[in-house]
């Protein structure tokens, strides 16, 4: 079965790779992906509130780059918890506290049934779009190419091998310059009081893996760390 048949859905997706905690997409471009704590805004008060906004437009003042927020909603499994619940139902030896609990355990079953629990994680996305050397002097080589004789097939894999360490050379160097760029922004997030952390290539794929597979179990929360 061809590729693109086996997975219909992923030869849409921009994304050509996941690494070095880095969303590499078709074209050279660049993503860094933060997950960013939330802060509840309605029990603060109103001196507090005045300062989470100012350090949040000081936050965008201080950055030389575009950057784009997005917040993901999704539907929490609680399977694990009432599995949970059950086991500790089992134990408990007291008869009174045993009936609490498969009462309680049978309450968020009912409960759940009607109403969604959902979770919002709130992530910032830092780009970096590359321009390869390689791909602009691609061209120039070509123009010239009629000029040199016709390589074996042993000066055309040594050819390709230097082609591909000097792509690894560029990607590392390219990633490294986005890695500034988050960093500068996990900085001024942190002095706005809101913790951030960098999603790696783990975190990366279940991310997007949840974003596409919306009706999917969660494979495990992101912002564990937050």
């Amino acid at each position: 079965m061809d590729k693109k048949e086996a997975f219909p859905t992923q030869s849409l997706l921009d994304i050509e790779e996941i690494k070095g905690s880095t969303v590499i997409l078709k074209g050279g471009k660049m993503r860094q992906i933060l997950a960013v704590s939330g802060i509840n805004f309605d029990l603060k008060s109103r001196e507090e509130q005045e300062g989470i906004i100012g350090s949040f437009q000081s936050f965008l003042n201080s950055l030389k780059f575009t950057t784009q927020i997005f917040i993901h909603s999704r539907k929490i499994n609680i399977d694990s918890y009432l599995e949970k619940l059950i086991d500790l139902e089992q134990k408990e030896e007291h008869e009174l506290l045993r009936n609490l609990i498969a009462d309680y355990r049978e309450f968020i079953k009912s409960f759940i049934k009607d109403n969604a629990i959902m979770n919002k994680s709130f992530f910032v996305v830092i780009p970096y779009d590359a321009i390869s050397l390689s791909s602009a002097t691609e061209g120039v080589s070509k123009m010239f190419s009629f000029l040199k004789k016709k390589e074996t097939a042993e000066e055309k894999g040594q050819d390709e091998q230097l082609k591909t360490m000097e792509h690894e050379k560029q990607l590392r160097a390219h990633i490294e310059q986005l890695g500034q760029r988050t960093n500068q922004a996990i900085g001024v997030l942190n002095q706005a009081g809101l913790r951030a952390i960098q999603l790696n290539d783990d975190e990366l794929a279940d991310l997007f893996y949840n974003i596409y597979n919306p009706d999917a179990m969660e494979k495990k929360d992101i912002l564990k760390g937050v």
